[in-house]
């Protein structure tokens, strides 16, 4: 494993070492918490399918778009070739974005839907006990996707 890789320098990490880098260890914790606001949404109701639908949106096509970046990282495919690092500030970045954008809606909709919960109906609370806990994880991959699009604006500037 080269130096540079688990300081954040200028190269992207091949193999089985993009879970030994400091940024790339952070794909384990994308696919943690945006598979939980995933699974959270998709097993809540629905009281506003505009909003949650953009949230499901968010966490299919980051957790999709993780898996294969992951994936070619591990094949070596981008050959230690530098031209590969703005493409991964460039996705940490946009998906730093989705979230953000989504977290604040899956906010805004449990708040909204907090007046049609009546506590004594286990059912309604549970889903928005679900709810709640997707806006915590889809703030928690937010947090996750800009630090790892900081330490890949750092890598990219020392490459």
């Amino acid at each position: 494993m080269a130096p540079a890789a688990t300081s954040g320098g200028g190269s992207l990490p091949s193999g089985f070492s993009v879970l030994a880098s400091f940024p790339d260890l952070l794909f384990i914790f994308e696919f943690i918490f945006g598979g939980l606001v995933w699974i959270l949404v998709a097993s809540s109701r629905v009281p506003f399918p505009m909003v949650q639908g953009w949230v499901m949106f968010v966490s299919v096509f980051c957790f999709v778009a993780t898996t294969i970046l992951l994936f070619l990282y591990f094949a070596g495919a981008h050959g230690g070739d530098a031209s590969w690092i703005p493409l991964d500030v460039s996705y940490h970045l946009i998906a730093a974005l989705f979230y953000l954008s989504a977290s604040v809606l899956e906010a805004y909709a449990t708040i909204l839907s907090k007046d049609h919960v009546i506590t004594g109906f286990n059912e309604t609370f549970k889903h928005y006990q679900e709810n709640i806990s997707a806006v915590v994880f889809a703030y928690a991959a937010t947090l996750t996707y800009v630090i790892h699009a900081v330490f890949s604006l750092i890598r990219w500037k020392s490459s």
